[in-house]
Parts: structure tokens; C-alpha cells; sequence
């Protein structure tokens, strides 16, 4: 049997390989100065790097930062004098882009991207060589400190992003942590992984550790396009993957023919997160790819915590599972009072898996999302009677329109079927006569925008009148950093627009 690899194009790289740079890694960084406890920055797409700062920071039990690295060069900046890292490691090009708001004294590494032509890319005027640095130093040979992991900052879509510093996990932790993922991924030895999505994201990042660590192959995806998922599938013979449910629905959209080129029978498992499934989305695809659709839902501040397999969802349609193991989850209304199984409110969660975090230099805003030692995401929905969970929405993003709770969400998962649509983001704006209305904003598929007349006439024949948007945005969504849609942006550049009352 092959040697356990990472993949990426054409590029393949042992993984014995990246844990022995990794260790040398670890004894470089050491020598400059990094400590237990510090933080150390990543600035690069996907690429085999990953594995081996992962596992020098694991030695060292440091804090890997990875960075977004479409943030503008000021996100950048926020994030290094938040997370204060002593050292940043990336791409040439990526650190080129951004070198003017580095910090002089923060020592700032370079690698090649192993698919770009990187090499043809400036090299930063304080920047050294990662592989020539990495490389001149010994083995570590030291004890492995407490691991801390990641520190991913959350999306800030009421401020500044936050970093999620977790407490490092003690020997029972990590078996549960082991346990949970297994349960999450199911990734064990012999699957070949594929990781659909970018590794500075929370799912993708831990589904890809996951399978560095077990699995025979991992695939890296370079960017989604749904007919190459099909090729990198048939190809290497993928048995597990982590996705998106905007990834399903460009896939269903597909044509027959296309969809019957590519052998996709070798897959076992696959894990969507991140967003709201459309019910009607997710019947598409166990209906094509079969019952390997699995779902979890938790969040930075929680991990996952929450979950289900095909045949509880088709039992529960439109659930997002139930409390995995170790996981409490209680559900609170206005009042602060705990509510009764079909009651909505705001839901609360903690998982034994995971240590306890706090916000990386804001301690006290930890309290603020604390209800009895559980956490809220601030997500809205309820139990049924089974303890299967369904989440209504951001309890931010309810809209009240004419006396009634309106949940965008429900809307979105209707929105995003119609023809034309690739995303979309429905949200609440003040209305003199109902206190607010809907406006739905809309990413069209290229050279395919729908008419809004002809989005109208699809949500009528499928929602409530109440319910379908009152005036309709064509344009390309921003994201946060998670690569949710940012919908604060939306609303706010919508009351700044000038665009007369409805």
C-alpha cells in the first residue's frame, strides 16, 4: 500500500514527509522565540503547508491563526495587531499583497503556492525563505506541549471579529474530541478524504486534520467547480467529503448527461455544515449520491455539536439532528425560562469534547453569550418531541413584519431553486406601514439573472404572499470570513443607497 499523501493537482506530498518538516518546523520557530501559548498566523490557500505548521504548532502548543486570505490588506492588519502572532507564514504572492500593513518586528516566512506559478511572484522586502528557514534546523526532540489547536476568529457581524481561544485540552478531552470527530466525519484508516472548501474555514479545517490523521489520501480542492468535483471523485476514488449546501445545489443544477460520466459509487460519507440546507436541495442529493448525507451544525465557539444521518433526516425532514456525544443543548425563550419541546427560542449548547474558550483579549464578552455554562451562536428553532433539533434563524435576522415573525431563512431555502438564482440573502429593512418588510438580495448564475417578475411567480406558487420580498437586489454577496453572507453589509448599504421607501 501507498504511503498515506496529501494531494493537490498534480502535486502529491507524503505525509511522513510534512509531519518531518513540521518537526523541524517546530525547532525553527522555537529558536525565534515562540512559546507555549503563542499565536502563529497563516496566510496561504490550500496547500500541503498547512499540515506541517498545523503539527509544529502542535508541538510547540502554539495557536495556529489561519487567515482569509481574500480579506483586504486592513482585515489583515486588524487580525495580526488583534491575535499579536510571533511569526506569520504564507504564500509569496498572498504576503507580497498585504507587506505594507506587516508589522516591521513580526518575523514573516514565504513559501511558494504549489499549483500557482508562484515563483514568478515578488518576494516582500522583510520576508525569509519558510522552506530554507524550516529546513535548517534539527528534529524536535522535546516532549509535545498541551495542544491549543486553532484559533479562528468569528465572523464579527456585530463589530470587529473575535478570536476563539480555547484552553489547552487535557488526555480526556483529546480521546473525547477523537471520539466526537469520528462521529462528525467518519473518517478511519483505508477512506480517501476529499476537503471541499478553504482550510481557514472551521468544518473544512477540522474534516481536513481529521483525515491527515487517518485517512490513506486527501485531496485538497484548488476552488469548486461542480463538474470537477465529479472528475477528483471518480479519479481518486473518494469516500468521504465535507461540503457546503451551496455546493449541493450547483451540483443538482448539472445536466443528466454530465452527471452519468463520472463512477461516483465509491463514496461512503459526507458531511454538510455551514449553513441551512434546503430541504428539497438535500431529498436531490441522497436521491442521486444515496443515504452518505450526513449533517452537523454547531459553531467556532461550540465545534460541532449537534448531528444526523440520512435515515434520521428523512424521519425528521428538515432537522439538523440531534446532541451528539457529550453535548448538552438547551433551548431558552425571552423570558430566560427553559421551554418545552416544540417552544422556539434561542438555542444553547456545550460538548465535553471541546475546552473551554474565551474571546482572545475581550474576556468579559465571554459572559455575554454564556447562559449556565452553555453557549448560543445566537441561532433561533426548537426540539421536537423525538430531540431533534430545527433551527428557524439568526435570532438577529427575524424579521417582524405586520405583528408576525417572519424567518428569512425559510424564505432563502425556497430562493435559492429558482432558475437563475446561484445565492441569495433575505433580509428585514424598516416599513412605515408594517414596521418592516422583506428585501431578498440575489447572486444570479452568469449570463442567466432571472426577471424579479419571475422570481415573484416562483415563491408565490411555494410560500406565503406575507413572505415573498417586496423588492429584489441583483448583485454579488459579500462574505464573512466563515464565507457566510454578510447580510449587516447588505442591509446597511441598502439604507444608505437612497432608494425610495417601498
Amino acid at each position: 500500500m501507498a504511503d498515506k499523501a496529501i494531494v493537490i493537482g498534480e502535486r502529491r506530498v507524503a505525509r511522513q514527509q510534512l509531519l518531518d518538516q513540521g518537526s523541524r518546523a517546530a525547532t525553527a520557530l522555537e529558536a525565534i522565540g515562540v512559546r507555549e501559548g503563542d499565536a502563529i498566523a497563516l496566510l496561504i490557500r490550500n496547500d500541503p503547508c498547512y499540515f506541517e505548521v498545523l503539527h509544529a504548532a502542535a508541538l510547540l502548543g502554539a495557536y495556529v491563526v489561519p487567515l482569509n486570505w481574500h480579506s483586504k490588506a486592513d482585515e489583515i492588519a486588524y487580525i495580526l495587531a488583534d491575535c499579536t502572532p510571533r511569526a506569520l507564514i504564507g504564500h509569496r504572492d498572498l504576503v507580497a499583497a498585504v507587506q505594507l500593513v506587516i508589522p516591521a518586528e513580526l518575523p514573516t516566512f514565504v513559501v511558494d503556492d504549489v499549483v500557482a506559478t508562484a515563483s514568478s511572484s515578488p518576494s516582500p522586502s522583510h520576508a525569509q525563505d519558510w522552506p530554507l528557514f524550516r529546513d535548517s534546523a534539527a528534529r524536535w526532540e522535546q516532549p509535545a506541549r498541551a495542544p491549543r489547536g486553532t484559533m479562528i476568529y468569528t465572523s464579527g457581524t456585530t463589530g470587529h471579529p473575535k478570536g476563539v481561544r480555547r484552553a489547552p485540552m487535557t488526555p480526556e478531552q483529546i480521546k473525547k474530541n477523537a471520539t466526537l470527530l469520528r462521529e462528525i466525519y467518519g473518517i478511519e484508516a483505508g477512506m480517501r478524504a476529499f476537503v471541499c472548501g478553504p482550510l481557514y474555514h472551521a468544518s473544512p479545517g477540522a474534516f481536513a486534520r481529521q483525515a491527515f490523521q487517518h485517512a490513506d489520501l486527501t485531496v485538497l480542492q484548488q476552488g469548486f467547480d461542480p463538474e470537477d468535483l465529479l472528475r477528483v471523485i471518480a479519479e481518486h476514488r473518494i469516500t468521504h467529503l465535507t461540503m457546503v449546501p451551496t455546493m449541493f445545489v450547483r451540483l443538482l443544477r448539472l445536466a443528466d448527461a454530465v452527471r452519468s460520466r463520472y463512477d461516483l459509487s465509491s463514496i461512503r460519507w459526507v458531511t454538510h455544515t455551514g449553513a441551512a440546507c434546503p430541504p428539497d436541495v438535500k431529498r436531490g442529493m441522497i436521491e442521486w449520491w444515496g443515504p452518505v448525507i450526513h449533517e452537523t451544525y454547531g459553531a467556532t465557539e461550540t465545534g460541532a455539536a449537534v448531528g444526523c444521518n440520512t435515515e434520521e433526516w428523512l424521519a425528521h425532514p428538515g432537522t439538523v439532528g440531534r446532541p451528539m456525544t457529550g453535548t448538552e443543548l438547551r433551548i431558552y425563550d425571552e423570558a430566560g425560562r427553559e421551554v418545552a419541546p416544540g417552544g422556539v427560542g434561542e438555542i444553547y449548547l456545550r460538548t465535553e469534547a471541546y475546552s473551554d474558550f474565551t474571546y482572545h483579549g475581550r474576556p468579559e464578552q465571554r459572559s455575554e453569550v454564556d447562559r449556565a455554562g452553555l453557549v448560543t451562536c445566537g441561532d433561533v428553532g426548537y426540539l421536537d418531541a423525538d430531540g431533534f433539533l430545527y433551527i428557524c434563524d439568526r435570532k438577529r435576522d427575524m424579521v417582524i413584519s405586520g405583528g408576525v415573525n417572519i424567518y428569512p431563512a425559510e424564505i432563502e431555502n425556497v430562493l435559492v431553486n429558482c432558475p437563475g438564482v446561484r445565492d441569495c440573502a433575505v433580509f428585514g429593512v424598516p416599513d412605515a406601514e408594517f414596521g418592516e418588510c422583506l428585501i431578498a438580495a440575489i447572486e444570479a448564475e452568469p449570463d442567466a439573472e432571472p426577471a424579479p417578475a419571475e422570481v415573484v411567480a416562483f415563491l408565490e406558487r411555494r410560500l406565503a404572499r406575507f413572505k415573498v420580498p417586496r423588492r429584489f437586489l441583483f448583485e454579488t454577496l459579500p462574505r464573512e470570513a466563515s464565507g457566510k453572507i454578510f447580510k449587516r453589509k447588505l442591509r446597511d448599504r441598502y439604507l444608505q443607497s437612497g432608494v425610495p421607501p417601498i
